[in-house]
């Protein structure tokens, strides 16, 4: 793997890697600075594509981004880059760490790709699909990379980790440029960021990684994001948030009936 910074992913450090995700609070985590080598992270921030080419957009209720996974109209580092976060070599290491055995990523929108968002952008807290609607996968962990040089405290975005009842925000998570978050994907795995107050010409700026297993016998129903209104929230999003979500998962039930998904 040529972008990863190996000298982070020693034995002794992906031992205590693990030892902080299978300890971290609300829910498993760990963080991991430095995540690639300095002129590889240095590169994919100077080459981050402009938000308007990313061929996802969503403003809506719950979330304010850009979503990015046409990496034909990406520099090739980036593709480079989703080749190694999806290599066996990889998919073993993340193993490790997780505790999770057979991790394994997909070449499609549900496998990686980035995330952008200027003033004002914001997601949501929720929990994430369970399971690839497409391929019958169990999806079980997530990983964001972050390209935000010199982003400021007061700029926000962290990410925020709620607790399983989305009574208490439990940690939020500063996005440092080259900071790696890896969480685990459950039904209690609440995360999203507050609006962000940025400059002109600055974005909140992403790599996600998706990791799956094989279905298990013992897994859960499919359920698509689940959004949860935060207790500090305005009445009206707390009124809005639930009549979208149930909106949504009716439209989607009958669409997949029909055979009809969305990446």
């Amino acid at each position: 793997m040529e972008l990863i910074n190996s000298g982070v992913f020693t034995e002794t450090a992906i031992e205590e890697y693990h030892s902080q995700f299978e300890s971290a609070k609300p829910y498993k985590h760990v963080v991991i600075d430095g995540m690639l080598k300095p002129e590889a992270m240095d590169a994919l921030h100077d080459g981050f594509p402009r938000l308007d080419i990313f061929n996802k957009k969503y403003k809506g209720v719950n979330e304010f981004k850009a979503e990015g996974s046409n990496f034909e109209d990406f520099p090739p580092v980036f593709t480079q880059l989703l080749g190694e976060l999806h290599s066996t070599e990889w998919c073993e290491l993340m193993s490790k760490i997780t505790g999770i055995e057979n991790l394994y990523s997909v070449p499609d929108a549900l496998g990686g790709g980035l995330h952008q968002g200027s003033n004002g952008s914001f997601l949501d807290v929720h929990i994430d699909f369970n399971i690839h609607a497409d391929r019958g996968i169990h999806r079980r962990i997530n990983l964001l990379l972050f390209f935000n040089k010199d982003w400021k405290e007061e700029f926000g975005g962290h990410t925020e980790l709620w607790n399983a009842d989305m009574t208490n925000l439990d940690k939020k998570i500063f996005p440092a440029y080259n900071r790696c978050l890896i969480f685990e994907t459950n039904e209690i795995s609440y995360h999203g960021y507050n609006a962000i107050k940025v400059p002109e010409g600055v974005t909140r700026k992403s790599f996600y990684a998706y990791y799956y297993t094989d279905l298990r016998p013992d897994a859960i129903k499919y359920h698509d994001t689940v959004f949860k209104a935060r207790p500090t929230d305005s009445m009206l999003k707390k009124t809005l948030t639930p009549l979208k979500e149930v909106t949504k998962n009716f439209i989607k039930k009958q669409l997949r009936i029909l055979g009809i998904t969305f990446k």
